[in-house]
Order: structure tokens, then C-alpha cells, then sequence
């Protein structure tokens, strides 16, 4: 029996050994894909450099704060104010122009009409997405400010029944995407005509607040600038060209978000 298998076996790998050896003949067929190119390690660097002495601060520590003065009712940010949101905030950090509550002048008077002029409010339409995990949508709220900036801030319902801010950044924002629980924000990148800071801000359990995880440069998708070296208008923030920023007479808030549909 064993010779009889041989002697079926011997064509079928003969004809086997003819397509592999055939290359390219024709549709189908396997080819070749050259030679593998040799895998190269990761190399260590300055392998006796010693390890910095200084304990290094704990990222994000500052993003987290409880708004004053807001109830969450039943767990659910959809029955929330942002305008209201945003008001309290301002209210509880009076002349506040940096950091994580920092707005112009303008955008808080602006803030102060929001009711008697709804088409002049800052607090653009508000976005809900479950960005932790729990189950539960978090607040989105974008506030236009002067000079293309966007700030972009995020709220989530706290157990006591009050509201935490976990993400607050500032930027010229030129769209904002929510891709799975990542917010991803696209901004321009000054003194690099054609490029563009692309950053994913995502939940971290340890600090409880939505930080930058993954930070890059990358060319701009259409592959060219309108003239004076400026990115093409963007598309968020309120679908108007990009200005150069101009110096406020005070301290600006650093930073960056804009979202989908609710």
C-alpha cells in the first residue's frame, strides 16, 4: 500500500512544484514576492545613561474638576444646560484667561447674552458619546473664541449626582471626530504650511480624566495650502478660514476638542 501511495503522490507533487516554480504565468497563478528583507531590532541607546532622580509629576492630575453648582439628574447629561454648564464655570473662576478654565473677555460676554441672543452664543450644539466605559454619555461642549480658537471641554456625571469636567483644551481647530471612545482633534500646525497636529484624547481609568494619548504631525489630506501658506478653511469651529493668531491683552488658555452626532 505504501508504494502505491508513493507512486500516486509523485506526479500530483511534480505538478505542484511546476506552478510554484512558474512565477508569473498567469491570472491566479503565485509569484514571487523577492527576496525577505533582514529584520532589523530595536537598538538601545546610551545603555549607561542613568535614570532621572526626579519623580516625575502625575500627568493629567490638574484636568479633573467638579462643577459647582450643577445637579445631574438621574445620571443624565442630556438634561443639562451647557450654556448653564459653561456659565458656572465661568462664575466660579472669575477673570480666568489660562489653563484648563481660561476664556476671553469677549467669549464670556458673550456668554451673558446667550438667552437674549441665542444666534451669538459661543456654546455651539452640545455632543453626547459614553467616553469612559460605563455605560453612561458624557457631555461634549465646544466654545468658539476669538482668533479660530476652539475650546473643547467634556463632562461626566458624578456618583453624588454632580457634574466632573474630565478634558478641557484650546486650539484652532480644524475638525473634531469621535472614532470608538477616542476623541481625535485635527488643528493647525503654525509655521509648517501643509501639515497638521493630529491628537487622540482618550479615557485613562488611573486618572480619571481624558488625556492626549497619541500626539502626531502629519501632511495635511488635501496636499496643499492655500496661498500665504495657510491651510485650506477648516472644517469645524464654525466653517470659517483661519486667521494668524493675534496676542490678547491677557494670558490665553493652552490646549484643544469638536464632536459627532448626538
Amino acid at each position: 500500500m505504501r508504494h502505491l501511495r508513493t507512486a500516486l503522490l509523485a506526479p500530483l507533487l511534480t505538478a505542484v512544484g511546476a506552478l510554484l516554480l512558474s512565477g508569473c504565468g498567469g491570472a491566479g497563478h503565485l509569484e514571487s514576492s523577492g527576496a525577505t528583507p533582514t529584520a532589523i531590532g530595536p537598538i538601545h541607546l546610551w545603555p549607561d545613561l542613568p535614570p532621572a532622580t526626579a519623580t516625575p509629576n502625575d500627568y493629567g492630575e490638574t484636568d479633573t474638576e467638579q462643577v459647582p453648582g450643577i445637579k445631574v439628574t438621574g445620571g443624565d447629561v442630556r438634561k443639562l444646560n451647557p450654556v448653564a454648564v459653561v456659565q458656572a464655570e465661568v462664575k466660579a473662576h472669575p477673570n480666568t484667561y489660562s489653563g484648563e478654565d481660561g476664556l476671553y473677555d469677549e467669549t464670556v460676554r458673550q456668554l451673558a447674552t446667550c438667552k437674549q441672543k441665542p444666534g451669538s452664543c459661543p456654546v455651539l450644539k452640545p455632543y453626547y458619546r459614553d467616553l469612559t466605559g460605563d455605560g453612561k454619555d458624557e457631555l461634549i461642549v465646544g466654545i468658539r473664541m476669538p482668533d479660530q480658537q476652539l475650546a473643547v471641554r467634556c463632562y461626566m456625571p458624578a456618583k453624588d449626582g454632580g457634574l466632573i469636567r474630565i478634558m478641557s483644551t484650546v486650539d484652532q481647530i480644524i475638525s473634531v471626530d469621535l472614532a470608538g471612545r477616542d476623541v481625535i482633534l485635527r488643528s493647525v500646525s503654525a509655521g509648517m504650511p501643509g501639515y497638521e497636529y493630529r491628537t487622540a484624547w482618550s479615557w485613562d481609568d488611573h486618572q480619571q480624566a481624558m488625556l492626549p494619548t497619541r500626539d502626531e504631525i502629519v501632511r495635511h489630506k488635501t496636499g496643499g495650502e492655500t496661498p500665504g501658506g495657510k491651510h485650506p478653511a477648516p472644517s469645524g469651529a464654525g466653517q470659517l478660514p483661519p486667521s494668524p493668531k493675534k496676542k490678547p491683552p491677557t494670558a490665553k488658555p493652552s490646549a484643544t476638542p469638536t464632536a459627532d452626532a448626538p
